[in-house]
């Protein structure tokens, strides 16, 4: 959610003429995230958030948008689609796909608490539940073929220790075969700055834009790995009972997704090891961008390997 695409208020009030949204008062730039440039857009009647998507094509995004629209119409907290005069949501800006969608209430949190922690939970796993009776399906952007490609990518940049933890870490997530566990709609980044919080109450999750068709669990298991954590990478183990207790009391896991747990903890933290990795050596420039440190995914993928070990 970086700059990446710099707008000013008179394109902007042409760009909005096709809304019934009255007249734009105030534009700012959106500093968080680092894939698509992100503006709120304040008008006479209300504030919104702006996407332009610097990744996506065109025919890549219905999905996105009839997502979030089918998961507001159930009642998970998530932005709104903002359709035009004409019923249509997706336009482009400067060339590049663009949306609109409603502003939520609240903000994101740096160090969440057990009952931030137990509302996320809660609500991820309602999430799931409302994504089975969706059925658009998108494939994982960050999937096997992606993690092969970004890994061959930073290998020359990594130290020999480095190379073979990742070396390693890709064969063996290669060689798993989760076709058995439950499979839907995954939000697949739910990060502290993809949640808003008023307060303990969950204002609602954000930025769906690498939402796709794979292992639910495995969506828990990004959860956990970012927000029931102290700042070494370790589980905090009372926050990580809290998520999980509140979790499966919405919806239980499966025999074989316990079985995976530990795998699923590893192909998460590899995943964004991966693409912290990439953006650090690899970084695209913008008016408002910053790359997260990669060793913290790093150290997370060491802890959860360990992990492995004790369940062997």
């Amino acid at each position: 959610m970086s700059v990446f695409t710099t707008l000013n208020l008179e394109e902007m009030h042409d760009w909005l003429d096709q809304y019934a949204l009255g007249r734009i008062v105030a534009l700012k730039g959106i500093a968080a995230g680092i894939t698509n440039t992100n503006y709120f857009v304040i008008t006479e009647q209300a504030r919104y958030v702006l996407t332009i998507f610097e990744k996506n094509d065109f025919d890549e995004l219905p999905y996105f948008v009839n997502l979030m629209a089918h998961l507001a119409q159930h009642d998970v907290p998530c932005p709104a689609p903002i359709f035009d005069k004409n019923g249509v949501a997706l336009h482009r800006l400067k060339g590049k796909p663009a949306l609109m969608v409603s502003c939520l209430k609240g903000q994101d949190v740096e160090f969440p608490n057990l009952a931030q922690c137990k509302a996320v939970a809660t609500t991820l796993a309602k999430m799931h539940l409302v994504g089975l009776n969706f059925h658009q399906q998108s494939h994982n952007q960050r999937g096997q073929g992606w993690r092969i490609l970004t890994a061959q990518q930073v290998m020359p940049k990594l130290s020999d220790t480095q190379q073979m933890l990742l070396r390693h870490e890709l064969d063996y997530q290669h060689g798993l075969d989760l076709t058995a566990l439950p499979h839907g709609v995954v939000h697949g980044d739910l990060f502290r700055d993809n949640v808003l919080f008023d307060g303990d109450v969950l204002g609602g999750f954000i930025d769906f834009y690498y939402a796709c068709h794979d292992v639910l669990a495995y969506d828990v298991a990004i959860a956990v790995n970012e927000w029931c954590i102290q700042s070494d990478g370790h589980f905090d183990a009372e926050k990580l009972q809290i998520f999980m207790n509140a979790y499966q009391a919405v919806r239980p896991f499966e025999p074989a997704e316990q079985t995976h747990w530990v795998a699923l903890l590893r192909r998460a933290a590899l995943r964004f090891w991966l693409s912290r990795l990439y953006d650090f050596h690899f970084p695209v420039e913008g008016e408002l961008t910053h790359a997260k440190d990669p060793m913290h995914f790093e150290r997370i993928l060491k802890d959860r390997l360990a992990l492995s070990a004790g369940h062997e």
